[in-house]
Formats: C-alpha cells, sequence, structure tokens
C-alpha cells in the first residue's frame, strides 16, 4: 500500500512539474522565457512551446497576429488552455492600423499600402468565392475597412464611393454611405474610402490583413481551450461545407476544443468554424458544374470517413459563452466537425446584415452533419437563418433557445432523416419554422411564426446508424414522420418579408403529409390553424395573447397572456417511448448516450408535472398577462 502511494505521489508530482504556465504582454519579448516577471511578447511564440497540460496566460493589450497552435492536448485533464488574463481585456485582430490618408475631396479620403505588409496573402487581391455562393454579379474582396472598429461598406465602383447612397432594405441604412473601394497592382494597394466628416488620420481606422485569428493549419490539433478574448476582423473566406472552413476561431479537423467566454465580432464570413479539412474536398462544386451539388457533398461525406471521420477522432467540441455579431456569412458553421458537440448559452446577433451577397450558407448557426450534438440555451436574433441544420442533424436536439427578429425563419431543417428533436424554445421571428426534413419532434415550444413542410423527392441524403458517423443508407425526403407535442402556435403581427405563400400560421400543411404524423395537445391562438386529424387541442381564433418582446437594461423580457382554455387542456409527458423510432434510420428519440429521455423540465429548467404538463415552453405559466425574463 505505501509503494502505491508513493507511485501516486511520483506521478502527480510529474505532472505538476510538466504542467507550465507560459505569460504573454505587450513589454515582453520573444526571447523571454515567458515567466510573468519576464512575459513573451507574441501569442504565436508562446503556442510554439506550449504542451499538454500548459497554460497560455495574454495580458492586457491588442495582440495583431494569426495564431498557428503547434501542440494540441492529450485529453480533457490536459489540455493546451488559451486564455486572457483574468479581468483583462485581450484584443487578437486580423487587422493592421492604416494611416497616411490623404484628403480627396468632401470626406473621401485615399491611402496606398505596399503589399509587403499582407505577407503571403492579400485580402485586396483576394475575392470570396465558393459553393453555393451568389457574388451579386459583382467582385466582394476578402478585405475589409474598418472606421473605429465599424466596417465600412465596399463598392465595385469608385464612383459609388464618391457619391454613396443609402441602401434602404437594411438595418443600418446611415451606416451604408461609408464606402470604400480598392485597387492592387504587383507592388501596392490603393484604398478610396469616404469617411464623411472623420479625418481617418484622427480615428481608428484598420484593414484586415490576415486571414484568421485562431486556426491551427494541421490537423492533430486536439483538446484546446480559447477563452476570454476578444477577436475581431479577419479576412476570412466562403464556408461551405464542400470547402476547407476558415473563420476567425477554426478548429480544422479536430477534436475537444472548448472556445468559452470570448467576444467575436467583424469577420468578413464566419466568426467560428467547426469545420472539414481541405483534402476531402475544396469546393468541389463550383469546379464540376456538371454534377448536381447535392452528389458532390455525397461524395464529400464517404471521403471525410475515409479520413478519419468518427466520435473517437473528430468533434464534441463545447462553444458556451461567447457573444458573436456582425459577421455576413454566419456566426458559427461547421461541415461535419460540429458533430457530437455542446453549443451552449452564446449570443448571436447582426449576422449578414450587410446584404452585399449572399448563399445558401448563411445563418446565426449553420451546421451540417450535427450528429448528436446539442444546441441549448442560445439567444439568436437580427440574423437572416437562426438555426440551420443542413443534412445528418441525426440525434440533434435543438432545446431552450430564444430566436426572435430573424429575417428569413428561427429554424431551417434541411433534408435530415432524424430523429431530431426540438423541445421548449421560443420562435418569435415571422417565419418559425422551415421544416424540408422528416423525422422530426417539436415539443413544448411557443411558435409565434410562420411553417412550412414540404418534401423533397429529388434528393438523397445520408443516414446513420445510431450515435455514430458510419452511414446506413440514403434517403429522399417523402415529408411527415414528424411530432408535435404541446407547442403553442399563433399568429404574429410582426410584417411578413416576402413569405412564400406555401407557409401556414399552424400545421395544417400536414394534413398532405405523406409519412404519418403523430399531433398532440398543442394550443393554437388567432390565426393558427390545427392538423386536421388532431383530437386533444385548443383553438381559440379570437383571443390574442399580445406577444411582445421587450428589451430593458440589457435584459429580455416576454409579454403575453393565456385563456381559460388552455389551463383546461390535458397534456401526455413525452418521453422516448411516446415519440418512438425515426422511420427511415429507425432510431429511438433518445438521449446521445442511448438512455430514454423525458421533457420533464421548461424553458427556464424549471421540473414539468408528470402527469398533466404545461403546453408551451414554460410550466405553469400564471393567469394574466405575464412579463417573464428570458434572458
Amino acid at each position: 500500500m505505501k509503494q502505491l502511494q508513493i507511485i501516486l505521489i511520483a506521478v502527480l508530482f510529474s505532472f505538476t512539474v510538466s504542467a507550465k504556465e507560459y505569460h504573454v504582454a505587450k513589454t515582453g519579448n520573444d526571447t523571454n522565457p515567458g515567466t510573468q516577471e519576464s512575459p513573451l511578447l507574441t501569442i504565436q511564440a508562446a503556442a510554439n512551446i506550449a504542451l499538454p497540460g500548459d497554460v497560455i496566460t495574454v495580458h492586457t493589450g491588442t495582440y495583431r497576429e494569426w495564431i498557428n497552435p503547434v501542440h494540441g492536448g492529450k485529453n480533457d485533464e490536459k489540455r493546451i488552455i488559451y486564455q486572457a488574463a483574468p479581468g483583462e481585456k485581450v484584443e487578437i485582430k486580423g487587422s493592421e492600423i492604416v494611416i497616411g490618408w490623404v484628403n480627396e475631396k468632401d470626406g473621401i479620403w485615399k491611402v496606398t499600402i505596399p503589399n509587403s505588409i499582407f505577407g503571403n496573402y492579400n485580402p485586396y487581391q483576394d475575392s470570396i468565392f465558393g459553393d453555393w455562393f451568389s457574388n451579386h454579379g459583382r467582385i466582394h474582396h476578402t478585405g475589409e475597412v474598418f472606421l473605429n472598429e465599424k466596417s465600412l461598406f465596399e463598392m465595385e465602383k469608385i464612383e459609388k464611393v464618391y457619391s454613396s447612397k443609402p441602401i434602404t432594405n437594411i438595418i443600418d441604412t446611415e451606416g451604408s454611405t461609408y464606402t470604400w473601394y480598392c485597387e492592387s497592382d504587383e507592388n501596392n494597394t490603393t484604398i478610396w474610402a469616404n469617411f464623411h466628416e472623420f479625418n481617418p488620420n484622427k480615428e481608428l481606422v484598420e484593414i484586415s490583413a490576415r486571414p484568421t485569428c485562431f486556426y491551427p493549419n494541421k490537423p492533430g490539433i486536439n483538446y484546446l481551450t480559447i477563452r476570454g478574448f476578444h477577436i475581431s476582423q479577419a479576412a476570412t473566406q466562403w464556408g461551405a461545407p464542400t470547402a476547407e472552413q476558415i473563420g476567425m476561431i477554426a478548429t480544422h479537423w479536430n477534436k475537444g476544443w472548448i472556445i468559452e467566454n470570448n467576444v467575436i465580432s467583424n469577420s468578413k464570413c464566419s466568426g467560428i468554424t467547426l469545420g472539414k479539412d481541405r483534402g476531402t474536398g475544396h469546393n468541389v462544386w463550383s469546379h464540376d458544374r456538371s454534377v448536381d451539388g447535392s452528389l458532390h457533398y455525397i461524395e464529400v461525406t464517404f471521403n471525410t470517413l475515409r479520413n478519419g471521420w468518427s466520435k473517437e477522432n473528430i468533434g464534441s467540441h463545447v462553444v458556451r459563452n461567447n457573444e458573436i455579431f456582425a459577421c455576413e456569412q454566419t456566426g458559427m458553421c461547421g461541415s461535419m466537425g460540429a458533430a457530437f458537440s455542446l453549443i451552449e448559452n452564446n449570443h448571436i446577433n447582426h449576422i449578414w446584415t450587410k446584404r452585399q451577397f449572399s448563399g445558401a450558407e448563411i445563418g446565426g448557426i449553420k451546421f451540417h452533419a450535427a450528429i448528436d450534438t446539442k444546441i441549448v440555451k442560445n439567444r439568436i436574433h437580427d440574423t437572416g437563418r437562426g438555426i440551420w441544420l443542413d443534412w445528418m442533424a441525426q440525434g440533434a436536439r435543438v432545446s431552450q433557445n430564444l430566436l426572435y427578429n430573424n429575417s428569413s425563419e428561427d429554424i431551417f431543417l434541411e433534408v435530415n432523416h432524424g430523429p431530431t428533436l426540438i423541445d421548449n424554445n421560443l420562435m418569435l421571428s415571422a417565419a418559425s419554422i422551415r421544416n424540408q426534413s422528416q423525422g422530426v419532434a417539436f415539443v413544448h415550444n411557443l411558435i409565434a411564426g410562420q411553417i412550412l413542410m414540404w418534401s423533397e423527392p429529388n434528393r438523397f441524403t445520408p443516414y446513420h446508424l445510431p450515435h455514430s458517423t458510419e452511414v446506413a443508407g440514403l434517403s429522399t425526403i417523402y415529408s411527415g414522420d414528424d411530432r408535435y407535442y404541446n407547442n403553442i402556435l399563433l399568429e404574429c403581427d410582426q410584417k411578413l418579408n416576402n413569405r412564400n405563400s406555401r407557409f401556414n400560421f399552424g400545421i395544417q400543411g400536414y394534413n398532405n403529409a405523406k409519412l404519418p404524423v403523430s399531433i398532440d395537445g398543442n394550443v393554437y391562438y388567432t390565426g393558427s390553424v390545427h392538423y386536421e386529424k388532431e383530437t386533444n387541442y385548443v383553438e381559440n381564433k379570437g383571443f390574442n395573447p399580445e406577444l411582445k418582446v421587450i428589451e430593458e437594461d440589457g435584459q429580455i423580457y416576454l409579454r403575453f397572456s393565456l385563456d381559460d382554455l388552455y389551463f383546461n387542456q390535458k397534456n401526455q409527458l413525452v418521453t422516448t417511448e411516446l415519440l418512438g423510432k425515426a422511420k427511415i434510420p429507425k432510431q429511438a428519440f433518445e438521449n446521445s448516450d442511448g438512455t430514454p429521455l423525458q421533457i420533464d423540465t421548461d424553458y427556464f429548467g424549471n421540473k414539468r408535472s408528470l402527469n398533466n404538463p404545461s403546453a408551451g415552453p414554460f410550466e405553469k405559466p400564471g393567469n394574466g398577462i405575464q412579463k417573464l425574463k428570458v434572458k
């Protein structure tokens, strides 16, 4: 026994001795040892030497670099941690400050920059490109110009800088008149910008200079933690699911990262990417348009399987407590690499607000192959689409999220076969659900906007063995095999944004579903309409819950009321047994570890009645007008 104690003490001592903390500060030098008294100058210098178990603590200041980690951790216990020093503001920027602007006339300024400052990547010679990207008939450079940390609008002609006209169909109409244009040759890059009343030589003017801020350029860098930074202004490229996906923070083809408590903003395309590698395909459809894009993606899926895509090797990331805003493609996206991950308590807002380009990969969160991925307790607003799960969202759970003021819809489920569980969410935009999938369970949600459900007979997409990346087969989308239990549905009074006439308030669209559906215990208000075969429901077209989202002092409240019929409704507790199995993959609605689940807590985490749970996301809401703090 004594020998064993000695061995354990020796092991613990060796671990303690080997784990180091490296300090980085603007007062440091990269020849220093990295102690608190003698810190390094750059984060990259610490990244070059940090080993599993080590901590890199970065102190106050702005670090203009691309951190390319050399080593990864070994497991959850022996990570490499990158952290901002507690209580200190640490910025990592993909930009450089630009001075020496020359006044042309009437608020128009010009600067010429030697290309040498960009190294081997000039974002003013690179344009956004990729599968499913729409450029609207013009070039969009990956670079960007920032005035006092707010991005200007790129123009495709210099004349449009000299006569900037407001864009009227976006959030920031006034800001759209602050514009820029560039020309670049072999030696120099010249930028013209309309700063209006501002003198750029007296303000903070920055231009994107690097394609990312934190990204290992090789796989095999697992178990990193990135904590507490302000990360911004990288010249990121379009993150198609068939391409290498590089956001401002990007995991590459790795496992077990924790990205937490960061502020991430002003990416030209994406903030965080949990994506695939380049070797399994890079914009393959753009290089061969003779074959349908979905066939290309099926090939890419099998390429990733041959390249080690499995729960043992890839994914299982944790992304939590971050604020992500002002990104023009996604707040967060990932193809394959987001599988088995937890996305929790992030505030994602003002994504795709400039609307200068578009494409099929835009949203607050856009994941392909979110197998067993949990998206919970996030606040997502003022985006195009809130959450977009595309292909292979098998075992995914979307729960306790607050979604509002999204211009397309709150949740889009595209060509998935289930089981996918959508529960206890507040979907408060003009359109709530676009469902081109099957095998989905909608449980205890508040659905204030329109719903569209439709089939897809022309696309075969994969389904998997339960809780695995291994492909079990391919199928089209028949429509149906969905469940709606204990939801509140109503007709919002928001202005609809060119909504397709196929959308409905309510779920009468399921009257024509091809596969059987299970629908019970729902409440329908105002113009929302029930499913024709539903027998246990409340429908009161004459009652208006007066639903309203209120923002006060940085807090979000939901005001609403319920009628007497609501409180007399009898509902079932929703369990694995009640939900059954998704028809195509033959997989039960269950926890990711294969154990049975039951929806026995509400939006706030409060316990539900096991005998008669309340419809909607709140258990036992009060009578009369309620005002609940929801974030």
